[in-house]
């Protein structure tokens, strides 16, 4: 049997390769800080070690150091994890046997795949994809599942919830569970349930603090046929949700503002440490990816009566060859959609002649279903909330930079094409 050592303070991350690893028959082994580390370098003879650059009790370069002066474990390769390093400090890691720098947080399938190289196995994943983001919001932990149901993900969403309710320190949140717009494969059934046993058994036990925003009937039918979790709420109203979990009225001035400012932000962490887990990973909706399906072809429409926006998304997508047709309003890109069929649009909400929500408005009563990027500034949050009911599952807050653009539009584009 094979060995791994983690030298690492969390146990989240030991905890998830070691359920992950048991069916390869890899067994992992945990140093809780440097000093640790190397006494079980000594008694465990790993075959291969993954660690933390920043260690406590001893550093990492003493760990290093005392790996390579034994000659049982001179060779064993390392895989180096990190917040941030310069290339000085790589290049000497280079030096003790350090194959590989991970930017904390880790993307998972990334380590998979390199675990994969040196250990001489083959480590599977699931491969639908998927996008799964949690955020904590004072007391309320937000959950959105976009596309499809990732087996992969939802298991590490479990870690992602510790990691998160000991950051925030809420021990007990109440949940949204956002599945709008979500697409469900055959086995749908055996993925619902994972996802909703790892909520309810890692954020709040009681199912009636849970609720699941979807329009999905199978979804909706699928809680309501479970015993175990008939309590949860569904709705396809985010307002009712939020409701429902806040407790106020939905013509109250403050059930406006409280919802729109935790479901489209963050608070700041109240406990030490950062986030070390990342849902995303490094294989999905790149750039590259939605340009390539594309093959350059696709027809943007960029509507902003802003014309240093419309130059910026013009600027930007035509490097990859794609067609970009600028509109200062939403009258002008309206009068366009019956000569031509657009791939994406990015689209400001707060236009002359015709604003964003006519717009939308019109491409739902003509039954064009097109992916829309929206813009939205910074104060103006509560637009995006009025948005999401024509069906806009992504915004962008002004001001725009280039690399957001891009990201964005592979995210949306890698799945549709």
């Amino acid at each position: 049997m094979k060995k791994i050592l983690i030298i690492e303070e969390s146990p989240l991350f030991r905890d998830y390769l070691s359920k992950k690893l048991a069916e390869y028959e890899i067994e992992v082994v945990h140093g809780v800080n440097g000093l640790d580390g190397m006494l079980k370098i000594r008694s465990e003879i790993p075959d291969l070690i993954i660690m933390d650059y920043f260690l406590t009790r001893k550093s990492a370069m003493e760990v290093l150091q005392e790996k390579l002066r034994n000659p049982n474990t001179k060779n064993v390769p390392v895989i180096m994890m990190a917040t941030k390093l310069g290339s000085k400090h790589i290049m000497e890691l280079a030096k003790f046997g350090v194959r590989k720098v991970f930017t904390k947080p880790l993307k998972l399938d990334a380590l998979l795949n390199t675990l994969s190289g040196l250990l001489g196995i083959t480590v599977s994943i699931d491969p639908t994809p998927s996008i799964i983001e949690a955020h904590f919001n004072e007391e309320i932990l937000f959950i959105e599942v976009a596309q499809g149901l990732n087996t992969e993900k939802i298991v590490l969403l479990k870690y992602k919830i510790k990691e998160l309710m000991s950051l925030y320190s809420v021990p007990v949140p109440k949940v949204l569970l956002m599945l709008a717009g979500i697409e469900l494969g055959d086995n749908y059934r055996e993925k619902l349930d994972l996802l909703f046993k790892t909520v309810l058994e890692e954020a709040q036990e009681n199912p009636r603090l849970v609720k699941v925003l979807s329009s999905s009937e199978k979804i909706s039918d699928f809680i309501q046929g479970s015993k175990d979790y008939a309590a949860i709420g569904v709705t396809d109203s985010l307002e009712k949700a939020m409701d429902d979990l806040i407790g106020l009225k939905p013509d109250t001035f403050a059930h406006d503002e409280i919802a729109r400012e935790r479901i489209l932000s963050s608070s700041s962490p109240t406990g030490e440490g950062q986030e070390s887990i990342t849902m995303r990973f490094e294989g999905e909706n790149t750039v590259a990816k939605a340009m390539g399906a594309l093959k350059g072809n696709a027809l943007v429409a960029a509507v902003d009566d802003d014309l240093v926006i419309r130059t910026l998304i013009s600027t930007v997508f035509q490097s990859a060859g794609w067609t970009i047709d600028q509109f200062e309003d939403g009258k002008a890109f309206v009068d366009a959609l019956g000569e031509k069929n657009y791939d994406l649009v990015f689209l400001d909400l707060m236009m002359p002649n015709m604003n964003g929500f006519q717009v939308l408005q019109e491409l739902k009563t003509r039954g064009q279903d097109v992916p829309v990027i929206i813009f939205s500034a910074l104060s103006k949050k509560e637009t995006v909330l009025k948005a999401q009911e024509y069906g806009v599952r992504t915004y962008l807050r002004k001001p725009l930079k280039p690399e957001t653009l891009l990201q964005k539009a592979a995210e949306v584009l890698g799945a549709t094409f």
